[in-house]
This record gives C-alpha cells, sequence and structure tokens, in this order.
C-alpha cells in the first residue's frame, strides 16, 4: 500500500511563505514524477509543479518566479518553496506521484495525498 503525506500548509499573509512537504511511503520500486497540484473552490484541480527524477521541473506559468520545487529521491519526498504568496493562491494542495510498484512493470500509478489547506490573507 503506497501514502503520500503532505506537510507544511496553512494561514499566511501575503507577501510571504510556505513550505510544503509531501513523502511517499509504501511498497515503491522507483518514483518518476512528483509534484503538486492545487483546488480552490469552485475550480478545477490544476498544476502547480512538478520534478522528474532526473531533476527537470515544470511549472504553472502563475508559479513561475516565485516557487521552487525540490526533490530527495533518496527519501522519496517532494518539496514545495512557496514564497510572495498571494490570495490566489489560497487552495487545497495536492501531493501527486507516478511510479513503479515493482521492476519490470510497465505501466505507472498515479497516487495522490489527501491535500493540505494553504490559505493566504490579502
Amino acid at each position: 500500500q503506497v501514502q503520500l503525506v503532505e506537510s507544511g500548509g496553512g494561514l499566511v499573509q501575503a507577501g510571504g511563505s510556505l513550505r510544503l512537504s509531501c513523502a511517499a511511503s509504501g511498497s515503491i520500486f522507483s518514483i518518476n514524477v512528483m509534484g503538486w497540484y492545487r483546488q480552490a473552490p469552485g475550480k478545477q484541480r490544476e498544476l502547480v509543479a512538478v520534478m522528474r527524477s532526473g531533476g527537470s521541473a515544470n511549472y504553472a506559468d502563475s508559479a513561475k518566479g516565485r516557487f521552487t520545487i525540490s526533490r530527495d529521491n533518496a527519501k522519496n519526498t517532494v518539496f514545495l518553496q512557496m514564497n510572495s504568496l498571494k490570495a490566489e493562491d489560497t487552495a487545497v494542495y495536492y501531493c501527486n506521484a507516478d511510479l513503479y510498484l515493482r521492476p519490470g512493470d510497465r505501466y505507472k500509478y498515479r497516487y495522490w495525498g489527501q491535500g493540505t489547506q494553504v490559505t493566504v490573507s490579502s
């Protein structure tokens, strides 16, 4: 059983910073892509930032220049450093991982964390 557990959300004033963490545990062979999505009330879930095991990353335009994603592959952990937060960053942030459970797996499996609330007051 694979679990993704997020931490680090909370309430912060506009212009402030937060650092989210997500640790994957369980029977995992390797993690290909790990990253963050968010969902604001009444909106669809959207990509924030993802990072591949080799270190390349993609960011949403809204996150570029303010957010930084990083990974500790040895610990199956991903981080999201969020700076210069804005009220529009308020959302539930979900950790996501595309991973292989066993050597020789042909397909990846996608897992989600339970979400952590980030609220930015203006």
